[in-house]
């Protein structure tokens, strides 16, 4: 594609950059399985993320950039960070509604630390994808976090 034609689409980098952001998200967040599917869904997820790096790249690339206050993705990270830090916290909710969730695990801490092992653990991957694996990572932390079914 041309910078013309490019310009015409995107008529600045923000929304370029916002853009790719959105179209990273088409194509790796898949809809999380809610209910008794939710871990099943997030490390399905993660093992897709594999097959797709540089998606995963950008994302963390942008993701730690973001950071600065004039970053133009910084409100796209703020929303995308909240949203999923509720999504994630009410699936740890349903859990603990069933009996599901262990004894003292505060669901909001869960939902907000499973985003953060997942953003961390994707950067390791990517830094050495033979010795990180992602999916395993995960799986073994909701492990942790959710009771097996009875």
């Amino acid at each position: 594609m041309s910078q013309t034609s490019v310009l015409h689409h995107y008529p600045n980098k923000q929304e370029l950059l916002i853009a790719a952001l959105k179209r990273r998200d088409a194509v790796t967040d898949g809809t999380p399985g809610t209910g008794e599917c939710f871990a099943q869904s997030i490390v399905e997820q993660a093992q897709f993320n594999e097959g797709a790096a540089e998606l995963i790249e950008l994302y963390a690339a942008l993701c730690g950039e973001s950071t600065t206050s004039d970053h133009p993705a910084r409100s796209y990270f703020e929303a995308r960070f909240e949203r999923l830090r509720g999504e994630y916290g009410a699936e740890f909710e349903f859990m603990k509604s069933i009996g599901r969730l262990r004894p003292g695990v505060d669901p909001h801490v869960a939902g907000a630390s499973l985003l953060a092992l997942w953003d961390g653990i994707q950067v390791q991957w990517l830094l050495s994808p033979d010795d990180v694996d992602m999916a395993g990572t995960l799986k073994a932390y909701l492990d942790l976090v959710i009771l097996p079914e009875s």
